[in-house]
């Protein structure tokens, strides 16, 4: 395994952590949307997710790789689910957070739940929600490094060949590309939240 490598195991890394973020931010903000409808539910499911993200990344992947074996289903899976918590705890804590005054305007303006939701209480959010997205991002990149665990393939193969031989050279040829990577993708999420969040709400969002 040398530098020549480079470009393929880059291109894997980089499929595994979109596809994951993908899954991850779209599971998260159903999530988030169902369980800021219900206080109850989320009292009890919400500390659950958190002891469960407790879990590390590897044994979770290990449990799937026996039910599953050697598919790229079996990372996606694993590093979908990681991804989702993020997003999901964002969302839920966006929507909570919207100040009670707006609903009640919605309402005023004869507004439907899905209207308010929409229209009022996602936008509202919105700076939170991309906060959730950038740290799911970023960790992702990190999590992916677990694919070479499985054969699967990614920068994470530099690193096990380097630490099995030794090598610090490689080890740092998987380190430094994974750690750029995450740099430029959390700068193209910050990009995204200026693009799409209104100047006077991206604050809100910064400090998530």
């Amino acid at each position: 395994m040398s530098i020549h490598d480079l470009p393929v195991k880059l291109a894997e890394h980089l499929f595994f952590t979109l596809a994951s973020v993908a899954i991850g931010f779209a599971l998260g903000v159903v999530l988030g949307v169902l369980l800021s409808r219900r206080p109850r539910l989320s009292g009890v499911v919400l500390p659950i997710l958190s002891i469960f993200n407790t879990i590390p990344g590897i044994v979770f992947i290990g449990l799937l790789f026996l039910a599953w074996g050697t598919h790229a289903a079996t990372v996606l899976a694993a590093l979908g689910i990681y991804a989702t918590f993020p997003v999901l705890k964002n969302t839920y804590a966006g929507l909570v957070s919207v100040d009670p005054q707006y609903l009640e305007a919605a309402r005023g303006c004869g507004m439907s739940p899905w209207q308010s939701l929409l229209r009022v209480e996602l936008p509202l959010a919105l700076p939170t929600i991309i906060g959730g997205l950038r740290m799911s991002t970023v960790y992702t990149v990190s999590w992916a490094v677990l694919a070479s665990m499985i054969g699967l393939g990614g920068l994470g193969d530099f690193i096990y060949a380097g630490l099995s031989s030794n090598d610090n050279a490689l080890i740092l040829l998987g380190a430094i590309p994974a750690a750029l990577l995450a740099f430029a993708l959390g700068t193209l999420v910050d990009l995204l939240q200026r693009r799409t969040v209104p100047k006077g709400l991206r604050k809100g969002g910064s400090a998530t």
